[in-house]
């Protein structure tokens, strides 16, 4: 290579000579004059002006051409960096949740959306097999229809789901844009703690959504799509969920909504009494076992209860053995209504059970002047056309609003102690989540160290030529020694292994960020998400 350089330098130098020479001899400056012809001083000046102007102008071409060309290599690199490759680098995966509740929609497009919770785990598959979504969980009661999910992409995520609402509702991505509410992260953490401990319900601190929240947790567990994250957003609701009932007393003077429909019922009443009036439940399942209750303790000592079979009304029958209740099979349902002043209907039927041509049909045979209908179902049991009957008056459960009315500064006190808790169980939720990016962020730290210990390995045996197998390990153990050198401060301030030095949470995560940006892991470890959609999507 020397050799080839003092070569070249050489021939510049010759070259350079030999010019130098020709312009120094007669011949060439003959050639020179002949070529210009004689010129006054004035003119040789103006030309050489001009010969000036133009050698500056093609010197600033050049350096234009030169700063374009560099404009033109930055903006590529941005597009590649813009590019469908690397948009995932941009954004960290997130938690989002997108639903409908009794405060955004009302019960007509929320009963549309209704997944019924033997169908939630399918739900979720179909809800993971989507290009941008990691993992889900679905969240349905009376009162709302909400997905949580952890996705690749807040913006694309949202998309998709909202477009997977749309076609198994049928309802126009349009209408649920007019009614849906969307969360992300701390927000959405911070809604599901609210849901669980009862302050997003209708009749605050209800305790019948704890037990909704522990069955989605329930149902999840062993679906694929139902993975650490949103379980252990769950499982925290569900921590939080008792704390709150326990150190705030806040279910004390609350209801659930099946109490709310027992009372409500109670209020419209002429007496304000069940102790005369001739009462209808239709299902048996949780909501109606609640209800059946609720009146049992508001005086009401005798009940018919329709259900499809007698076994659930057995049971409650022996647990409230003061109170008359008389099993009738579904099939005299309509003969029961005739014969009843108050109904209420809890069934997960998909299709009414009283449409307007029914209740028409029936005799009025009660005192109060009108039937009164409590459907506490979503989708509804009686039909929206009942109410257009003088005959019948219908209350659903949007109208179990009228009946939070007393106690409210007690309520709201409660509701602030209850909110102190869930901030401190979201802060405990967050140190969690985040620590959880601690272990990716070892493995990849690690990986990037051994990659260059094994490069600079092998440049450093391939100088050193022929050396024994003793040499080679000798280097091979300093290699490793070396790097084991370097890992071991990073890793003592990652790991937290019930030490009682153990980096404070947010210690460990200002640490692993530190790391993350100092060798550029976090896009490894965001494409190693998607390479894992990828697969899942794939199989």
């Amino acid at each position: 290579m020397a050799v080839a350089a003092g070569g070249f330098a050489t021939s510049f130098a010759s070259s350079a000579q030999s010019n130098s020479d020709l312009r120094q001899s007669p011949a060439f400056r003959s050639q020179l004059q002949t070529f210009y012809k004689p010129l006054n001083n004035r003119r040789a000046s103006a030309l050489h002006q001009r010969l000036c102007v133009r050698c500056e102008s093609v010197s600033q071409k050049n350096s234009i051409d030169k700063e374009e060309l560099k404009r033109s290599s930055v903006m590529a690199l941005e597009q590649l960096k813009a590019s469908a490759i690397d948009r995932y680098t941009k954004e960290k995966s997130s938690i989002i949740v997108i639903g409908l509740n009794v405060h955004t929609a009302p019960v007509d497009v929320r009963e549309k959306l209704a997944i019924p919770e033997a169908q939630w785990p399918q739900a979720i598959s179909e809800l993971c097999a989507l290009n941008h979504i990691e993992e889900a969980a679905v969240l349905g009661t009376c009162n709302r229809m909400e997905i949580y999910v952890v996705a690749l992409s807040q913006h694309r995520g949202v998309k998709e789901v909202t477009e997977w609402m749309s076609k198994i509702s049928g309802v126009p991505v349009s209408e649920l844009c007019q009614h849906r509410f969307m969360l992300y992260n701390k927000d959405a953490t911070r809604h599901l703690f609210e849901v669980a401990s009862g302050l997003d319900s209708i009749v605050l601190g209800e305790g019948q959504i704890l037990a909704q929240v522990k069955q989605v947790k329930k149902l999840g567990q062993g679906v694929a799509g139902f993975n650490k994250k949103i379980g252990g957003l769950f499982e925290h609701a569900i921590i939080t969920g008792k704390r709150v009932r326990t150190e705030t007393n806040i279910s004390s003077g609350s209801v659930s909504v099946s109490s709310a429909a027992v009372e409500l019922a109670l209020m419209k009443l002429p007496e304000s009494s069940y102790a005369t009036v001739r009462v209808l439940v239709i299902g048996a399942g949780k909501m109606g076992k609640l209800v059946i209750k609720h009146l049992a303790a508001k005086g009401c000592k005798e009940m018919v209860v329709v259900n499809r079979t007698e076994e659930k009304v057995a049971v409650i029958r022996e647990e409230l053995k003061d109170i008359q209740i008389i099993y009738k099979p579904i099939s005299e349902m309509m003969a029961c209504a005739v014969e009843a002043d108050v109904i209420f209907t809890s069934t997960a039927s998909e299709a009414p059970l009283f449409l307007k041509e029914h209740i028409q049909t029936l005799p009025m045979d009660t005192e109060m002047g009108k039937r009164l209908f409590v459907d506490i179902s979503v989708p509804r049991n009686v039909g929206p056309c009942v109410s257009d009957l003088e005959t019948a008056e219908v209350y659903n459960v949007d109208d179990l609003k009228d009946v939070v009315a007393a106690n409210k500064e007690d309520r709201l006190r409660k509701a602030m102690e209850a909110r102190a808790i869930i901030s401190e169980e979201l802060q405990h939720f967050e140190a969690w989540k985040d620590s959880l990016e601690a272990v990716p962020t070892i493995k990849k730290l690690r990986a990037y160290l051994e990659r260059i210990r094994s490069s600079e390995l092998d440049k450093c045996l391939s100088k050193m030529g022929d050396i024994t197998d003793k040499q080679k390990k000798a280097i091979y153990d300093l290699s490793m020694g070396m790097m084991k050198k370097f890992l071991h401060g990073p890793m003592q301030h990652l790991r937290c292994d019930g030490r009682s030095d153990c980096q404070k949470p947010e210690d460990m995560l200002e640490i692993m960020h530190a790391v993350n940006r100092m060798f550029d892991l976090e896009t490894e470890i965001i494409l190693d998400a998607v390479r894992t959609k990828m697969e899942r999507t794939k199989k």
